[in-house]
């Protein structure tokens, strides 16, 4: 009989590493660890372009009163727990302390890269979808928190503008052509909406649902006293602790304003930088507070200085750490 014709040796199975080293690189780099990197890359593109307004409000803070300024950087701490106990306010479950105060603190910074809160907005609704909250009822309960802080503020503003009828002299800065062409906006504005929401069928159909859900999770939320408690007390809270922090930057600067009137021009501003969709407000709420720290009868040099220190404590300065914050929270799969 003819020999066997011997058997080719088999070749050894890949072992996991072998196969992982002769793979791309891009395909060894998880999408959600690029995810990690890139809000520290916008922030430092953003802050690059802003180096100047940056470097202008370090410098306002040398010459200030440092007791002051701690004061304002206690207030923006104590603002974002009292934005967290608000967003608790706005579900029925309970959502965990730490991670919703951490992501409060980084949802400040991905709000100033986007506009019109959509940062904050998209990072909260992530961190509810996360802890189990349908996407319907988190982006309820993100409507809600947007109704009653604005309803918050603006009943600040109203008591403040009783209060104080004189303290805004808005007369030589705004011509009356001005004031009647934002009204003739914001007027136009909502008809444009209110027509696309009843004539599209689809968006009035979305946008029905939406109601329906978000006026049933209120009505179940106000029915418990600590929720209703927590936001509303949020809502009130984040708007005055932001306004105390401009009043203890003028203090250090010695602006001469009554602190009251500061806290009047600060509500004022706010409400009408919040119909610029700017990232974060920069550009729109910072002419905006200089306007009405001018108009609250402040000369134009210490209010941009005011401006400007103030913004370097709520906005510049946390953003870096508030970046990195984000990324550790898409690492860990929070949001």
């Amino acid at each position: 009989m003819p020999e066997a014709m011997p058997r080719p040796a088999e070749q050894p199975l890949d072992r996991p590493a072998e196969r992982a080293e002769r793979r791309p690189l891009y395909r060894r780099l998880p999408l959600r660890q690029i995810l990690c990197l890139l809000p520290l890359l916008v922030v430092g593109v953003w802050v690059v372009q802003h180096r100047s307004l940056i470097g202008s409000g370090a410098r306002q803070m040398f010459t200030a009163n440092p007791y002051w300024l701690l004061t304002a950087v206690a207030t923006t701490g104590l603002g974002w727990v009292a934005v967290s106990f608000a967003r608790q306010g706005t579900v029925l479950e309970r959502l965990p302390a730490r991670r919703l105060f951490a992501t409060q603190f980084a949802a400040g910074a991905a709000n100033h890269l986007l506009p019109s809160g959509i940062g904050a907005g998209a990072v909260n609704i992530r961190f509810m979808t996360g802890c189990g909250l349908p996407p319907a009822r988190s982006s309820a309960a993100l409507a809600l928190y947007f109704l009653a802080e604005a309803t918050a503020r603006v009943g600040l503003l109203l008591v403040l503008l009783m209060a104080f009828p004189e303290a805004l002299r808005l007369g030589p800065l705004l011509p009356d052509s001005v004031s009647g062409m934002v009204v003739t906006g914001v007027v136009a504005a909502a008809g444009v909406l209110v027509a696309g929401v009843a004539l599209i069928r689809p968006v009035r159909r979305l946008v029905v649902t939406f109601l329906r859900t978000a006026l049933a999770d209120a009505r179940s939320l106000h029915m418990r006293p600590s929720r209703a408690l927590a936001l509303w007390g949020g809502s009130l809270a984040f708007p005055l602790l932001q306004a105390a922090g401009l009043v203890a930057v003028a203090l250090a600067l010695e602006l001469e304003v009554r602190p009251a009137h500061v806290m009047l021009a600060y509500l004022a501003a706010t409400a009408v930088a919040a119909v610029v969709p700017a990232p974060g407000g920069i550009g729109s709420v910072d002419a905006a507070l200089v306007i009405a720290l001018v108009a609250a009868g402040a000369p134009v040099e210490s209010a941009t200085s005011t401006v400007l220190a103030y913004r370097f404590i709520t906005v510049w300065l946390p953003l870096i750490p508030g970046a990195l914050v984000l990324g550790g929270l898409v690492r860990w799969k929070i949001v």
